[in-house]
């Protein structure tokens, strides 16, 4: 493979498409601009991603790739390629694993295309990296970062990244101040992925009760508008402590008081990598999924898992009896909570 050119004016690099993944490759991104610092480096991200790197002194631009409007089907996808083409980037990284990520690139003009072969689309890349078995035993920041390494870049620090524009920050501090000093403890019940991955609604509810009545914790929810019904169970079982912010926030709003809370408490989804950015001390709990390739990259999370041999199945639901959710208990997540707030997290 030959190399990557020394000195490219103007870079794209194409983002993943869900929050967690997008953190996940902020490492990836500053390895990016350390090895071209003079480059103009442009990401092209779905809307809902977006804020994960609109304020980065990583990227200069974030393109947005309006999947449900104009760049919609595949004339939204000629006219995206045809917006790019304009823009005369002299490299394209694909930290994306699609096809169509490769074809866009490929009809934008763009001349290096680099990115792992993966999804048959090695021909339409100029720089094809093989994926390495041993990096399908690591977790994912290390994927996006090989990448990099394998294509001859010096890879920087793997520490997740992540700054936020001062309107979102300024925000989160004036909530944070109006809790009066009582503990904020956040609670993340949805994941977009599927409801396998979710600890049950009421398991929640109870956890909020706990922390209301023996901290007297501030407990905001955090979710979309579709998590906004889980979120109103939540706050019946402690209503004057419970704050529903689902759908209530833009996601840049969300993240940034994340980063103000004392404990978060999470299903394996794009808000618990965001704390984990955030160095917010976190509870992971996870029952479908692997916390190897996608847990908290954080020496401050506390992972809750049960040992299962169905382990992990990485089913969107569960076809069984769902132990893998149901056996972490109320009290085994407060402990945790009580762990992390003493300042005891140990990551496993």
């Amino acid at each position: 493979m030959p190399a990557l050119p020394c000195n490219p004016k103007k870079i794209l690099i194409r983002s993943t498409n869900w929050i967690g993944d997008a953190i996940m490759t902020t490492p990836a991104v500053r390895t990016i601009r350390a090895n071209f610092p003079g480059a103009h480096i442009a990401i092209l991200a779905y809307p809902w991603v977006a804020d994960v790197f609109a304020a980065s002194p990583h990227v200069d631009e974030v393109i947005i790739f309006d999947r449900d409007g104009q760049h919609r089907g595949l004339k939204g996808l000629w006219r995206l390629a045809r917006q790019l083409a304009v823009r005369d980037f002299d490299l394209a990284i694909l930290l994306q694993n699609a096809f169509k990520a490769a074809l866009i690139v490929r009809l934008a003009g763009v001349p290096v295309r680099a990115g792992y072969s993966r999804d048959g689309r090695r021909l339409l890349l100029t720089h094809p990296v093989a994926l390495r078995p041993e990096v399908k035993k690591l977790h994912q920041v290390h994927y996006y970062q090989g990448l990099c390494r394998d294509l001859g870049l010096q890879p920087g620090p793997d520490e997740l990244f992540l700054q936020l524009a001062p309107a979102a920050e300024e925000w989160a501090n004036a909530f944070a101040a109006s809790c009066g000093g009582r503990p904020l403890i956040g609670l993340n019940p949805g994941a977009a992925y599927g409801p396998a991955k979710c600890w049950p609604v009421a398991r929640y509810g109870a956890l909020a009760g706990h922390l209301a009545s023996e901290l007297n914790a501030v407990i905001p929810v955090f979710g979309t508008t579709a998590d906004a019904q889980t979120a109103a169970a939540i706050k019946a079982c402690a209503p004057a402590q419970v704050i529903n912010l689902a759908g209530a926030t833009s996601l840049a709003q969300a993240m940034a008081l994340i980063g103000r809370c004392d404990a978060f408490v999470t299903n394996d989804s794009g808000l618990m990598h965001v704390a984990a950015a955030q160095k917010t001390p976190l509870v992971a709990i996870f029952g479908s999924t692997d916390p190897v390739a996608t847990g908290p990259f954080s020496d401050r999370a506390l992972v809750l898992r049960k040992e299962l041999d169905c382990q992990p199945c990485f089913r969107t639901h569960c076809r069984a009896d769902f132990r893998c959710m149901t056996e972490i208990g109320v009290e085994e997540v407060l402990a945790a909570v009580r762990q992390l707030l003493a300042g005891n997290a140990h990551s496993e």
